[in-house]
């Protein structure tokens, strides 16, 4: 906006000035000379000809050089004095000894828009002195600009935008102490990293336009230039580690736009505010301003773009804002502003759009909004708005309403599918009720996106009418977490690419011809229903079918496959767990070459694995086929370089661990337990560069741990679990040398901004879709939804081991579970252990461990699970932080202990003494509660494991004993 108004003034430059070419005055000949051989050292871009003719194309001999197109000379003395070639189609480099630079009366210069390259030369500053106008905006030039240019003391205006040009400090220092009488400087993405902003203090009292977007500026912004009493224009935008203060007084009167977008700029907005009466535009959008928005508004009459979203104010929200004549946008956004809306609002004619979403607004939501006349988007998102909405008269031209998560109740009013232009209806999460007919929704021909979902008591028409209505321009339609309870197949001749029905009460099945049509159906998610059959795939180009947990029978895939063609050639994530299938996965499934991810997991089915399994998709990342009945070996076919997941654990699956998964080098997620697999210690796994999650436990793995393993293998796991397995042999160092992924801090989930920038088909996976993982902790199997950016584990209890535990064990420092339980390891408690400073649950029973425990294990203050029972430990037990909520159970079955929590006491030499016999709970050896938790987990915080403030626990089935021992504890207290 800025470089619009300053070409405007130079347009308004160039015609008042008396510059023009004269009728009555012949060129000079040395300045003709010079013009006509600098066009012949110039190049041009062929392409950008085809649309263009350039200026010099009309300099020859024959002509006057004055009249030339782009070339104005003084009336008087036939100098040329102003030379504009921007949009010249020119390219290539101008040198040093360029014919142009012998034009020394120069006064105005442009050469905005072309194809230079190579740095500025020299000589155009300090051969041209009397420039005013220097434009090189767009240019192409790059490099270090020459310190030279502080020479040009009567320049006026200079922009030097959107190049890759460089400032140093020296250079802008002086040029901003030299140029006094500069008035407009354009400096848009010029590098000026190594400037000091402190510079700008010396700037021209006299300075008008100021534009120094993406110019890479850091540090404290001189609040004096924005009291500068002729500046009009400001815009420091997308200046990131920019920061500053506005001044509170003095501010200019003459400002006009002041844009501070993404910048860092902080305290709070000085109620002088009020006095800038030339004010169109104030963006100070992604800073860090606080405090009240001073409700000084009432003046600012040519206001037409007000911006503060993104920073930290608070307050009511002003109300001389809703005064505001002129102003086409009002973003307040992600603030903490709250009270109320006004009732009534007639001024804001010209408002087009309204963004007041993530604040603390409260109150209902005015039906005035829906009549203001040039209104466009109107979003409230993320507030405390409650309801109903009122019916209104006199509908708008609005298209896009956004009030989802408020709180806002009653029936949709009626009038609001009367707004014939609405393209986007965003009311999820609110508290919404009634039913959602197609006559409704068949009056919005503009609809392309409906968002209704989690809204418990709103459902859709379950008529069959529907199918009389047309719904041209919707695509989405998002439904999920509502009353529905039957599916909608009135879309089906609809335009409808995206249906959410998730979370619904959607029972039977879904017919042939219900599952007919949907021509441009790409997602389905029906998941969390009561589904019991899905005769046929709905649409010819779904690319994401989400049936999970619901209640589908029988061989569902074969009767697929036994339809006539085609099935959807483009189905990229197939998700059918939880549900009641039975019979085997057809092969044919193999002709879906477009799978990313196929999940059938906890159903009942049964068979062998396809062979083709491993290699018939290229873009295959996760296989699930967890917890159903398939037999058999493993398909030794792996092929897929792309896969990153694959878990076929809690089958009936025998043989040994198929070679050929070394060559699917993306594996991120191997899980293989319990099932019947029988193979030594599959070191050759240490090939793949990626593997994060390693889980074969309850098998029959056998044999020792190689002493060899080379430093580099399974540097990235950072869970591991052989337990219930035959290994035997001593630990070797060496492996928990290689474990680097397992002494560094867990690693950040990808943001979410990058995940938005994917297609569809991957950001459906990483927001909906997780790969489960159990880990056992206090015979507690917990699985875990999101395990990669959240948990470390290592898991070898329950085997044949000997010797000691090694002290390299105590160098993986984010290790948070570590279960060496069950085995025959002797020897001392590594001293290594205290710099497991992560570790949160540490289990070492049933060994022959001796000595006594390492006191300084007491800095471990994450440490919320410790089992060291049944060993032959000796002394006192340490006390202090985590050690002191710890009961007697951790300590059982060391009769060499003493000490609190333990009845036994210690001697003065730190020796036990005896002490009455007293009672103990004892668990069966052999016993394992038989439930799992679901926890999903939230973040970090203290203790990722057993923070369970951070997640949500469902109890499946059994009890946890050692909740049930506290209970139990407690109510034997009570009635005794």
């Amino acid at each position: 906006m800025v470089t619009r108004v300053f070409i405007q003034i130079f347009v308004l430059f160039l015609a008042c000035s008396s510059t023009s070419s004269s009728s009555t005055h012949l060129c000079l000949s040395d300045q003709s000379a010079s013009l006509l051989e600098f066009k012949i050292t110039l190049s041009f871009n062929d392409y950008c000809m085809q649309f263009t003719s350039p200026q010099t194309n009309s300099w020859n001999e024959t002509s006057d050089c004055c009249s030339g197109e782009g070339v104005s000379c003084d009336e008087l003395t036939g100098h040329v004095i102003a030379i504009d070639l921007s949009g010249g189609c020119l390219q290539g480099s101008l040198h040093a000894n360029s014919t142009l630079f012998q034009l020394r009366q120069l006064q105005q210069l442009n050469f905005a828009y072309n194809d230079f390259n190579g740095s500025i030369p020299s000589p155009l500053f300090n051969h041209f002195l009397s420039l005013t106008y220097l434009n090189l905006s767009g240019s192409g030039f790059f490099g270090l600009i020459p310190h030279e240019i502080s020479l040009l003391s009567s320049l006026v205006s200079l922009d030097l935008s959107y190049s890759s040009l460089t400032f140093d400090a020296t250079g802008f220092d002086r040029l901003s102490r030299n140029l006094t009488k500069l008035r407009n400087l354009v400096l848009e993405g010029t590098d000026m990293s190594g400037v000091s902003v402190a510079s700008f203090s010396n700037l021209s009292s006299s300075m008008e336009t100021l534009s120094l977007g993406t110019c890479q500026l850091h540090g404290e912004f001189p609040s004096k230039v924005f009291s500068l009493p002729y500046l009009k224009h400001v815009e420091l935008a997308w200046n990131e580690n920019l920061t500053g203060y506005l001044p509170k007084t003095n501010l200019s009167p003459s400002l006009v736009s002041l844009d501070l977008y993404y910048c860092r700029f902080k305290g709070s907005i000085p109620s002088s505010f009020g006095n800038l009466t030339q004010i169109t535009l104030l963006d100070f959008t992604q800073n860090d301003f606080q405090g009240e928005i001073p409700d000084v508004f009432e003046n600012l009459d040519k206001l037409t773009i007000l911006k503060f979203g993104s920073n930290n104010f608070s307050g009511q929200v002003p109300t001389t804002v809703f005064n505001l004549t002129q102003v086409t946008q009002i973003d307040l956004s992600h603030n903490r502003l709250e009270g109320t809306l006004p009732n009534h609002v007639t001024r804001l004619q010209f408002l087009q759009y309204l963004t007041l979403s993530n604040n603390l607004i409260s109150g209902g939501v005015p039906v005035w909004l829906f009549s203001l006349p040039s209104l466009i988007t109107i979003d409230l998102s993320y507030n405390k708005l409650t309801g109903p909405i009122g019916q209104f008269q006199k509908p708008n031209s609005v298209m896009v309403i956004d009030l989802s998560f408020n709180d806002i109740q009653g029936s949709i009013p009626s009038s609001l599918f009367d707004l014939k232009n609405l393209s986007s209806l965003l009311l999820s999460s609110n508290n919404f009720s009634g039913v959602i007919e197609s006559s409704m929704l068949s009056k919005l021909e503009n609809l392309y996106d409906l968002q209704l979902s989690n809204n418990g008591l709103v459902s859709l028409s379950s008529s069959n009418d529907g199918v009389n209505y047309s719904f041209p321009q919707l695509t989405r339609v998002l439904f999920s977490s509502c009353s529905v309870r039957k599916f909608p197949s009135f879309f089906r001749t609809s335009k409808v690419e995206v249906l959410d029905l998730s979370n619904n009460n959607i029972s039977g099945g879904i017919s042939k011809l219900e599952a007919e049509g949907w021509e441009g159906l790409n997602m389905l998610n029906l998941s969390n229903n009561f589904l019991t059959s899905l005769e046929q795939i709905p649409g010819k180009y779904l690319q994401i079918l989400d049936l999970h947990s619901n209640l589908l029978q029988g061989p569902i895939l074969s009767t697929w496959f036994n339809l006539p063609p085609p099935n959807p050639p483009y189905l990229s994530l197939l998700l059918i767990s939880e549900n009641k299938l039975t019979g085997n996965i057809p092969s044919l499934i193999c002709n879906w070459t477009s799978l990313v991810v196929l999940d059938l997991s906890k159903n009942n089915m049964s068979g062998t694995i396809p062979e083709c399994l491993g290699n018939y998709s290229y873009g295959l990342q996760f296989i699930n086929l967890q917890v159903n009945n398939f037999h058999g070996k493993i398909p030794d076919s792996f092929t897929n370089n792309m896969l990153k997941n694959l878990l076929l654990n809690d089958n009936q699956l025998e043989g040994s661990l198929p070679r050929s998964l070394a060559n699917c080098t993306s594996l991120e997620v191997l899980n293989l337990g319990n099932n019947n697999l029988t193979d030594t210690f599959p070191h050759w796994l240490a090939s793949l560069p990626s593997l994060q999650v390693l889980i074969l436990r309850s098998n029959r793995f056998h044999g020792s741990i190689s002493n060899s393993i080379a430093s580099s293998n399974f540097s990235a796991l950072q869970i591991i679990d052989f337990s219930q397995n035959e290994l035997s042999g001593p630990l070797p160092a060496n492996f928990f040398r290689n474990l680097r992924a397992m002494k560094d801090a867990p690693k950040e989930k990808l943001p979410g901004s990058y995940l938005f920038k994917t297609d569809a088909r991957v950001r459906y996976v990483y927001q909906y879709y997780q790969s489960p993982v159990n880990v056992t902790i206090k015979r507690l199997e917990l699985e875990f939804l999101k395990t990669l950016a959240i948990l470390t584990a290592m898991d070898f209890s329950n085997n044949l081991f000997t010797g000691q535990i090694p002290e390299e064990l105590g160098d993986l420092f984010s290790l948070q579970v570590l279960n060496l339980s069950h085995n025959s390891f002797a020897g001392p408690i590594p001293l290594s252990f205290a710099n497991i400073v992560a570790l949160e649950s540490l289990d070492l029973s049933s060994n022959k461990l001796s000595g006594r425990i390492p006191s300084k294990l007491t800095n471990l203050t994450f440490l919320a699970v410790l089992d060291l029972s049944k060993n032959e430990l000796v002394g006192p037990i340490p006390n202090g932080n985590q050690f002191s909520t710890f009961d007697n159970v951790s300590y059982s079955d060391n009769l060499g202990l003493c000490g609190m929590p333990l009845s036994r006491q210690c001697s003065t030499a730190g020796e036990t003494t005896p002490a009455p016999p007293a009672p103990m709970v004892r668990e069966d050896e052999d016993f394992v509660i038989p439930f799992i938790w679901e926890v999903v987990m939230m973040g970090y915080g203290c203790g990722t494991v057993l923070g369970l403030s951070f997640g949500y626990i469902v109890f499946t089935t059994g009890k946890p004993w050692w909740i049930v021992r506290i209970v139990e504890r407690d109510l034997q207290t009570k009635f005794t």
